[in-house]
């Protein structure tokens, strides 16, 4: 599994590379804090799988790493290459920011 830090994705912010945004986390959480980008919640991740871009680089992220850890094995099982997780999440992110 791929993974991004914090640092990295603020670069690639900077620098205006595209890729997509994936918060696995619940509803309540995303609506407190959030950092774009499409809200699917872990539960749902099979379901909307389709919603998912299997072509450009998608930074799946939750609030440790964990959750999106999972949703990332539950996807590469499904032939995604394209994931990124952000390590430590948005803990590590509001750290950062």
């Amino acid at each position: 599994m791929r993974q991004i830090s914090a640092t990295e994705l603020k670069q690639w912010i900077e620098d205006n590379r595209f890729f997509l945004l994936v918060d696995v986390r619940e509803k309540w959480e995303h609506a407190a804090y959030n950092i774009g980008g499409l809200h699917i919640p872990l539960g749902e991740v099979m379901s909307r799988k389709d919603e998912i871009s299997k072509s450009a680089p998608v930074i799946v992220y939750c609030e440790k790493g964990m959750r999106s850890a999972i949703a990332i094995q539950k996807l590469e099982a499904l032939g995604f290459d394209n994931l990124y997780n952000l390590e430590g999440g948005l803990n590590r992110w509001k750290k950062l920011v």
